[in-house]
């Protein structure tokens, strides 16, 4: 092949993994690529909750402006870091295998006493789905922001008073950094599309798109996270709402598990069920199960919040 690839990607340690797997995938068929570090938005502004600033395509906007003007040929992202809805321009092309999907807690004590009982406890995070889920279970405890990227959350978490914060698994693992002390987090429901990593495109560019599809796609991973995505696109969640999605394939059934939260955890809309995977608008349809258990008015409760 005498394709050469240009591949964008964000400078954090975990966005050059994800880029660097799809650089060697790539060169392992035979294909010329390099990499191409841009700064996203959410990277520059460390100082505000990610809510506050307008999370929705924070950390993609910056790649999509240089794929849309021919700097890089493809993109990588975290795929729960990606809006639901891409630009008219910029195609998703690939989903790679998934990763580790769960969240886990880091603490710092051997002593784990504060998950139970009425023990007092401050866990950081800097997302509002882990931070409702966990004053859903716990809520006596507090809950404070947590930014940056791996390592830096990892550094403030030990040189705070905290008694733990909240990371997703497959982050850490990808970079080598899960640490002896932790917790899955199994009843937490993750982030739609938590481990997944995407490749974007130009749209029309057909010759790359074909060639980077052939190579990276996993069918399997790419339709249980459009399933995800579907369920929160329903739900009109952007990523500064509390829902978690998660879809899993067992034979040729889908097993779900998805809902939202009010942001201070009081309420909740949550649904387990399973479906044909040959069934068309699963995630929409569960979507509206949930609206009708209460998720609706949680949205309105969330809107009115912010003022929408």
């Amino acid at each position: 092949m005498n394709q050469f690839i240009r591949i964008g990607t964000r400078g954090s340690k975990l966005a050059l993994w994800q880029a660097s797997l799809v650089e060697k995938r790539l060169k392992e068929n035979g294909i010329g690529c390099q990499l191409v570090t841009v700064e996203s938005e959410g990277d520059q502004q460390q100082d505000k909750p990610l809510h506050e600033i307008g999370e929705v395509g924070l950390f993609t906007r910056m790649l999509d402006e240089v794929l849309r003007n021919n700097k890089i040929d493809i993109a990588v992202h975290s795929l729960k870091d990606v809006p639901t809805e891409l630009p008219e321009d910029i195609v998703q092309v690939a989903v790679l295998p998934r990763g580790n999907h769960q969240d886990i807690l880091v603490y710092k004590s051997d002593d784990v006493m504060f998950m139970e009982g009425d023990t007092p406890a401050t866990i950081a995070t800097g997302s509002v789905r882990r931070k409702a889920q966990w004053l859903r279970k716990y809520p006596h405890h507090q809950v404070v922001g947590l930014r940056g990227n791996v390592q830096t959350r990892l550094r403030k978490l030990a040189e705070s008073d905290w008694q733990g914060a909240v990371f997703a698994r497959a982050g850490l693992e990808r970079i080598e950094l899960l640490p002896d002390r932790y917790l899955v987090l199994d009843w937490m429901i993750p982030a739609p599309a938590q481990g997944a990593i995407m490749v974007t495109a130009r749209k029309g560019d057909l010759p790359l798109t074909k060639t980077v599809k052939t190579v990276l796609n996993d069918v399997v991973s790419r339709k249980m996270v459009a399933i995800e995505r579907e369920f929160m696109r329903t739900l009109e969640g952007g990523c500064t709402s509390p829902i978690g999605a998660h879809a899993k394939l067992s034979g040729d059934q889908v097993v779900f598990k998805g809902g939202i939260y009010s942001v201070n955890g009081s309420r909740e809309a949550v649904i387990e069920a399973t479906g044909e995977v040959k069934d068309k608008d699963l995630g929409i349809k569960w979507a509206h199960k949930v609206l009708v258990l209460g998720g609706d008015s949680i949205i309105e409760e969330i809107r009115a919040s912010h003022n929408l």
